[in-house]
This record gives C-alpha cells, sequence and structure tokens, in this order.
C-alpha cells in the first residue's frame, strides 16, 4: 500500500502557529508557520476553484528566489498538482522547450521576467498566465479565495515536482521528483546536517534547482525550522545577514563558487562564522585551498555529493571528519545504496576507480516523457550517475570527475578536477578550469582556463612551472588561455560545454595558424 504523503506547513501550523517559517528579504515580508499555512490553503483553492488545477496537471513557476516558490509547491502538493520551477537564465527557445515537453496548465511569473514569460506561454499555448508582485493577479487571487476546502489524498509515490536538468548535451531531461523523494532527503540530510526546530538557513542558491530547494530550505521546513530567501545571491548580503545575530543563521549550502566569492570579500575576515552549524557544498570538487581558508576561520565545509535525480543527498561527510577526509564526499546517507561499477557491470574493488551507481527511495522514477533515457539511465532500479568515483579503506567516497570530462592523452585518463585543484593551489590563480582539446601526437592534451585574481599577474610559464612539480607529465595542461571570469550556470558550476565550444576551436585555429 502506498504511504500517504503528509503536510508538513499544516502539520507546523498546528503546533508552533507562531513559529516564523519563512522570510523574503526582498520583499520584507515574514510568514509564521500559521499565516503560512493559511497561504497556501488560499492558493490551492484559487488554483483549483478559479485556474482549474486539478490532480496531475502541472503549473509553472518563472521567478528569482522567493518564498513565493514555497506557496506554489506545498499548494500543488494539496492539489496533487506538479510543480516545474524553470530556469530564469535560459532563453525563450530553450524555455519553449522545456515548457513544451511538460505542458502546464498555468504559468506563475516575476514582473522582471514577464516579456519572456508571455512569449513562452504563447508560443506553449499555456492557458492561464498570472503575474507575482502586490497588485498582481498572484496576491489578488490569494486575498480573494476562500480556504481550500478539500485537499487530495497524495501518496509518497507520486510526483510532485518536474525539474529539468541543465542540458549539457542536448535537450535537458525532466527528472520527476516524487513525494517521496523530497521526504527521504529531508530525512537523508537531517543528521548530518544537524537540522531541527531551531535551525535558521539562508537560502541563496536558486530554487529551480535542487540545491536551491532540498539543501536545505526543504529539510529545515520539514523539521519546523526558518528558512530566509535571498532573491540572488550577493556575497555582501550574505556575509552580512550571517554577521547578524539577529538573524541566527546557523546553516548555510553552496557551491565552490559561493564559498569562493565570500572567502575574497573584504569583510570575510570580520564576520562572525560561530553560530553556524552547518556549511553545506556540493556541486563540484571543491579546491583545497578554498577549504583551508574557511577552516581558518573555524568553519569545516562538509562536502557532499548529489543529483537532481537523487534528491539530492548519496553522500555527505559529517563535521567531524570534515578537515581530516577533506577531498572526500563522504559517505552514502541512511536511506540509499551505492555502489562503484566497473564497465563490465562488477563492482570495483576500494581503491579502483569506477561508476558511481546509486539506488533507493530518494531516487527519480524516470525522466518524463523520455522512454529511451529511462532504458539507459537505469540498471535493475540503479541509477547510473555517470560520475567516476573511488572509495577507499575506511568507506569514505571520492568523486574524482564526471566520465564524459575525462580526455584521455597519449592513452592515459586525465580526470580534469585532479589538475584544477592544483591550478588551486597557485595563489594569484582566482578560478580555473581544465578541458581536453585534440592534439595530433597525443589524441588530447589539457588546455588550462584561467582567471586571475584582480591585482595580480601570472604568466603561462609559472602555470607550467607549478604543474610541472605537482603532476605527472601526462596531466599537465599543454596549453594555457588567461580569461577575466569563467562562464558558469545558475547554480554556480563552471559550464564546460560553453568552454569547449570556444576554446577547442580557438585552439585548434592556433595550432593552424603557428603551423603557417
Amino acid at each position: 500500500m502506498a504511504v500517504r504523503y503528509y503536510d508538513w506547513i499544516a502539520h507546523h501550523a498546528r503546533r508552533a502557529p507562531s513559529k516564523v517559517a519563512a522570510i523574503d528579504l526582498a520583499s520584507g515580508r515574514r510568514f509564521s508557520y500559521s499565516e503560512f499555512n493559511a497561504r497556501i490553503s488560499r492558493l490551492a483553492s484559487f488554483l483549483r476553484h478559479s485556474l482549474k488545477v486539478s490532480r496531475g496537471d502541472r503549473v509553472a513557476v518563472l521567478a528569482p528566489n522567493t518564498t513565493d516558490m514555497l506557496d506554489v509547491q506545498f499548494a500543488c502538493g494539496r492539489l496533487g498538482a506538479v510543480l516545474v520551477p524553470l530556469n530564469i537564465r535560459l532563453t525563450v527557445p530553450e524555455l519553449q522547450f522545456i515548457t513544451g515537453d511538460c505542458a502546464p496548465d498555468v504559468m506563475i511569473y516575476d514582473t522582471e521576467l514577464a516579456e519572456t514569460a508571455l512569449a513562452v506561454a504563447k508560443l506553449c499555448n499555456v492557458a492561464t498566465s498570472v503575474p507575482l508582485g502586490s497588485g498582481g493577479a498572484y496576491e489578488a487571487g490569494i486575498a480573494a479565495a476562500k480556504p481550500l476546502d478539500r485537499s487530495e489524498e497524495v501518496t509518497l509515490d507520486d510526483v510532485s515536482t518536474i525539474m529539468y536538468t541543465s542540458g549539457t548535451t542536448g535537450h535537458p531531461k525532466g527528472a520527476t521528483i516524487t513525494h517521496g523523494m523530497t521526504f527521504w532527503n529531508c530525512v537523508n540530510l537531517g543528521g548530518p546536517a544537524c537540522i531541527g526546530p531551531s535551525s535558521v538557513a539562508l537560502t541563496v542558491l536558486p530554487m529551480f534547482h535542487t540545491g536551491g530547494l532540498n539543501c536545505y530550505t526543504n529539510p529545515v521546513l520539514h523539521a519546523g525550522g526558518t528558512v530566509i530567501i535571498m532573491r540572488a545571491f550577493d556575497p555582501t548580503e550574505a556575509l552580512g545577514l550571517i554577521n547578524d545575530p539577529a538573524h541566527g543563521i546557523n546553516a548555510f549550502f553552496g557551491v565552490p563558487a559561493i564559498y569562493q566569492f565570500m572567502a575574497q570579500h573584504p569583510a570575510f575576515a570580520t564576520t562572525d562564522l560561530s553560530r553556524l552549524i552547518v556549511c553545506g557544498v556540493g556541486g563540484s570538487p571543491i579546491p583545497m585551498p578554498l577549504l583551508k581558508a574557511w577552516e581558518a576561520r573555524g568553519v569545516a565545509l562538509q562536502q557532499g555529493y548529489g543529483m537532481t535525480e537523487t534528491s539530492p543527498a548519496v553522500l555527505v561527510l559529517d563535521r567531524e571528519d570534515a578537515a581530516r577526509k577533506a577531498g572526500s564526499a563522504g559517505k552514502p546517507v541512511l536511506h540509499t545504496e551505492v555502489r562503484i561499477v566497473r564497465p563490465d557491470g562488477s563492482d570495483a574493488d576500494v581503491g579502483e576507480l569506477g561508476e558511481l551507481w546509486v539506488k533507493g527511495p530518494n531516487i527519480t522514477p524516470g525522466y518524463w516523457n523520455r522512454p529511451e533515457a529511462n532504458k539507459t539511465s537505469f540498471t535493475d532500479g540503479w541509477l547510473h550517475t555517470g560520475d567516476a568515483t573511488r572509495v577507499d579503506e575506511e568507506g569514505f567516497y571520492y568523486i574524482v570527475d564526471r566520465w564524459k570530462d575525462m580526455y584521455i592523452s597519449g592513452g592515459e585518463n586525465v580526470y580534469p578536477a585532479e589538475v584544477e585543484n592544483v591550478l588551486h593551489q597557485i595563489a594569484a590563480v582566482a578560478e580555473a578550469a581544465v578541458i581536453g582539446i585534440p592534439d595530433a601526437q597525443w589524441g588530447e592534451v589539457g588546455l588550462a582556463i584561467v582567471a586571475v585574481k584582480q591585482g595580480q599577474q601570472l604568466t603561462e610559464a609559472d602555470v607550467f612551472a607549478h604543474c610541472a612539480a605537482n603532476l605527472a607529465r601526462f596531466k599537465c595542461p599543454r596549453q594555457v588561455r588567461f580569461v577575466d571570469a569563467l562562464p558558469r550556470n545558475a547554480t554556480g558550476k563552471i559550464h564546460k560545454p560553453t568552454l569547449r565550444k570556444e576554446f577547442s576551436v580557438a585552439s585548434e585555429v592556433d595550432k593552424k595558424v603557428a603551423k603557417a
């Protein structure tokens, strides 16, 4: 029998009605659990009775971070409807594909994105478009609606969200997220992140991605804590909020770039970080110098690993091991199973590199409208992550790199993350990335793309010398390109497809010119 989904907000509204549930920094709005619950109830009623949203219907949201995203998430839960958060950085054609794929009945949008939202809605024949903000149809609809008369009977197996992956190759895929996946992620992260009713989390990652919505926003709300929502990450504002005892922020999650921007900020040295109980980091390997910079301020960055398809938590490093096992993504969370698999499907030995496979109640049941992807992405219920991984003698897992980012130079496998970590040891390097480019002699060689810290200098010879002293010869980049900044996606990850498109072609041109 399917297990029923229970409404966390309604629960905490009964137990702690006056407790602050959510704060929207951009608008200054604050909602107690009682107020939040009533608002969600009226929104659900507005969606059902005025906009004719029913069980299984999709509701798309195109907006920067806002507590309204949480309104829609929980209102959809009460209706059995499905939230589709849209990436605000995408173009009209990109959003047209996603919206056409999931076919929402309603498009809720921020007024700053009205032109894009309305264009996409028109192209995809979305029945209703609803603007956010005071004086807009969204707030008017909530104000006019009566409390929801009846919630749908929803189970943990029902789909709650469709979250589209970044689409680094081809079109993005919509990972179907069930209520159970979100619940088990709350349980899996709750222990390692020490999340409870006293947790106050600052959310800075985009909530249209799993990192912003589920690390640690949903787990904190599940526990009855408080979430503070920042419209868009700003290191000055983030450090100021963490420094202010009135906010009491004790939980924070970011990708390496977020921590880098904060560590490089002049206020970092004087910010009071003592209230931070957990600082989680994921999304990509974190450079060792950055870990050390935060460790020097008394903060252990707890590395972890996950994917949109895994809720996202799969591996987490406990605080006690953060310094001792720096570089590891930790051990498996409570309710999940992991394997490291050789190309032939057998299990790899300790220390041996293989692909990470994951299984459990936190794993997506599949991709929306993608039967072929569902066939190739799973084996007997095990999700193929595509990440090259190894485990040490103590059971700690290390995500070496994406299989697709690996290149082969002279017959040797090179994982860019390892080379990038060495590049970040150079004091003048602000950020760096490595890609494989074609080479007539070696098949492929490494190209390092480097951004230098403001006011500092670095030459190609400096980079070559440092790499030669710290890496095997076949791993050393053969070319270096200096840039002002590296391209990143909405979560702050370096976007390697953009680098490959720009620099692989440029490098080939350079070779031809040199030969001429």
